[in-house]
Formats: C-alpha cells, sequence, structure tokens
C-alpha cells in the first residue's frame, strides 16, 4: 500500500498522473462511430463548466459517475431517476460508444457525457455543486510500484468534497482488497465522509439501488466486491 500520508496526485512536472490505463481499443462498428461522431458533440459537456444545473435546466439536482465502463450502470440509473441530470466521465472510447448507444436507444434525456479524466471537471466545478457520485470499480491499479496511479488521494477526495453539498452521497466500489483497505482509510482520513455502514452486511452486499455490470460479473479482483456508502458532512 501507498503511505497514506503522501499526496501523490501529480507526477515531477506538476501534471495528474493518469489514473487509467491506455485509451485504445477495439476498433468501433459502423453504428458505435456515427453516435461518436453526431451524438456525443451533443451530450458533450463544455470545458470550463461550473454550474452541472445549467445541462440539466428543470431537473432537480445533479449526479457524477466516474470511469463508467460500458455505460450499464449510468444508463440505468438514468433511467430509473428522470428528474435527475447525470453527468459521466469515461476516457475509453470503446466504453462511451457503448453509453452513447444505450442513451440513443431510450431516449434519454438526463444523460451528458464527457470522453476525459473526471478530475479537472471536479475542479472547475461551483462548490455544492453535486448531490451524488459513483466511483464503480475504478483501475485498482495493483502492481506496489503502480498504486500512486489510484484515483482515490487525499488531493481528489478534497477537491470532491468541495463540489458536493452537505449531504450529498459518494459510493466507492471494489473487488481488489489493497484498494478496499486503502480507499476506505483514505475516506476516513480525510474526515469529512461519514461511513454510513452499520453492519458488515452494509458493505459486502450490493446496495438495493446498485446496477449490475458486465465488469463486475467477471470477478477479475482478488476479493468479492465492497461498496462504501459515504455522506458529505
Amino acid at each position: 500500500m501507498n503511505d497514506p500520508s503522501a499526496k501523490d496526485g501529480a507526477d515531477q512536472s506538476g501534471r495528474p498522473i493518469r489514473t487509467f490505463g491506455r485509451i485504445g481499443g477495439r476498433a468501433l462498428s459502423a453504428r458505435q462511430q456515427a453516435l461518436v461522431d453526431d451524438l456525443l458533440p451533443q451530450l458533450q459537456v463544455p470545458e470550463g463548466l461550473s454550474d452541472p444545473q445549467a445541462l440539466f435546466p428543470g431537473l432537480k439536482e445533479t449526479w457524477l459517475e466516474i470511469g463508467f465502463g460500458g455505460g450499464e450502470h449510468l444508463a440505468e440509473q438514468a433511467r430509473r431517476n428522470p428528474a435527475v441530470g447525470i453527468i459521466g466521465c469515461e476516457p475509453f472510447i470503446e466504453g462511451m460508444a457503448k453509453a452513447l448507444t444505450q442513451v440513443d436507444a431510450d431516449g434519454l434525456s438526463n444523460v451528458r457525457l464527457r470522453m476525459d479524466d473526471a478530475r479537472p471537471l471536479i475542479d472547475g466545478l461551483s462548490p455544492s455543486s453535486l448531490a451524488r457520485v459513483f466511483i464503480m470499480f475504478p483501475d485498482p491499479w495493483p502492481k506496489k510500484r503502480q498504486q500512486k496511479r489510484r484515483l482515490i488521494q487525499p488531493d481528489f477526495l478534497e477537491s470532491l468534497h468541495r463540489a458536493c453539498r452537505k449531504g450529498a452521497r459518494v459510493r466507492f466500489a471494489t473487488d481488489v482488497a489493497s484498494y478496499a483497505d486503502e480507499a476506505l482509510w483514505r475516506f476516513l482520513q480525510h474526515g469529512s465522509y461519514r461511513w454510513l455502514a452499520e453492519r458488515a452486511d452494509d458493505w459486502r452486499c450490493p446496495p438495493a439501488d446498485h446496477v449490475t455490470t458486465r465488469y463486475e460479473t467477471k470477478r477479475l479482483g482478488d476479493c468479492d466486491p465492497v461498496w462504501y456508502d459515504f455522506e458529505i458532512i
């Protein structure tokens, strides 16, 4: 595990350390490429966004999903919560294309997307902008020398806390034991994320509103999935 006292949010040049692996993947189908070319620009989160509610006029609040993979969780949450605007950030074009396919098929008007690192977006949001955040199975960087690349770092948690309103909920899930331990330590060490678990099943069992994803069913990690729900205080 990393030294918990270290702040590893930037490399020696001052640039944020990338928290995800290679971006290239399989070639897109003709339909997927058309959605990337035509639909994504309509849904793209603009650079310099400060007030996310401006993307969703008339909706009650804004949620954020960081690294949505194939988009199953993002799309289903949007279907279940039509009064909520949901921003999804995903750097991989293959995942973005899959999400666009679901958004298009279901006519989801309450979704906006960013094909990039979520951290600059979060850094630019006005305080108290977000009501809920999902961080579902982020890249675990399991090798010890790679773990400085993990998303859950002190600087990130501070920026995320500022962007969330009081009482907002943050859910973190992983199936890698060392990341589960480290992430929980970092959330609690911050001091303004209240862990909502009252018994072991609260973090060992999927929450009632959880949406199972294809990644999750592959069981690629080294432990059963855990879900940590926090409240911003």
